[in-house]
């Protein structure tokens, strides 16, 4: 293991626990706990961020930290689609609402519209990684060109 990329095994790590956290979502939600779905769905978002945090060596202890460095580097630019912010904006929103407000009700069809949002967003993830590492290896070819 002393040969791996330890930024690449944390990036791997971090979408493996988004998935992780995606199923859990789909099965509270299929013991009909739609708000502990909420709540995993927005985690499982949660952590695809930070997976694509990690290909900049960037995180926040904070959640409001992780949304704004990632709209900064990963939505302005283009990396991420832009509905990539609303998605991760609501999933917050749910989640708060979710694991502290009174008398809050998800229904069925939130809780499954959240696992889907979930879904989208790790995949919009997963090809924004393969778009870091693709500019991070013309970086380094141009790099390499311009040493020679």
């Amino acid at each position: 293991m002393s040969d791996a990329d330890p930024k690449k095994t944390l990036i791997t790590y971090r979408i493996a626990s988004a998935l992780e956290k995606l199923k859990s979502a789909v099965d509270l939600l299929e013991k009909e706990d739609y708000k502990d779905s909420v709540s995993r769905s927005y985690y499982a978002i949660f952590t695809a961020a930070r997976a694509l945090l990690a290909t900049r060596q960037l995180d926040s202890a904070k959640h409001s930290g992780v949304i704004a460095l990632f709209n900064q580097h990963f939505v302005k630019n283009g990396i991420v689609p832009k509905e990539t912010s609303k998605l991760i904006e609501k999933a917050k929103l749910y989640r708060e609402q979710a694991d502290y407000g009174d008398f809050f009700i998800v229904s069925k069809e939130e809780a499954e519209a959240q696992i889907e949002s979930a879904k989208r967003f790790i995949d919009n993830v997963k090809s924004g990684i393969e778009k870091t590492e693709r500019m991070d290896d013309s970086t380094y070819t141009e790099s390499k060109n311009k040493n020679s």
